[in-house]
């Protein structure tokens, strides 16, 4: 499963990575092609993707702070 998968590698990635695998989930998502089971997986991984970003912006912040 791409879904399992992806979570494992998402912890790796930079911001601006994480970032683009974002905006290539929700293009497969919004383009409609994919199966319900898929699209959920989709949509999970960039539900992680986003907080992955998050918790990259929030280590930026406290640096600068």
């Amino acid at each position: 499963m791409a879904g399992k998968k992806g979570k494992d590698d998402i912890s790796k990635l930079s911001f601006e990575e994480s970032i683009k695998r974002l905006k290539e989930t929700v293009e497969k998502i919004e383009q409609g092609d994919i199966g319900l089971q898929d699209s959920l997986e989709q949509y999970e991984q960039g539900m992680a993707l986003i907080q992955h970003c998050r918790g990259i912006l929030e280590k930026a912040e406290k640096r600068i702070l």
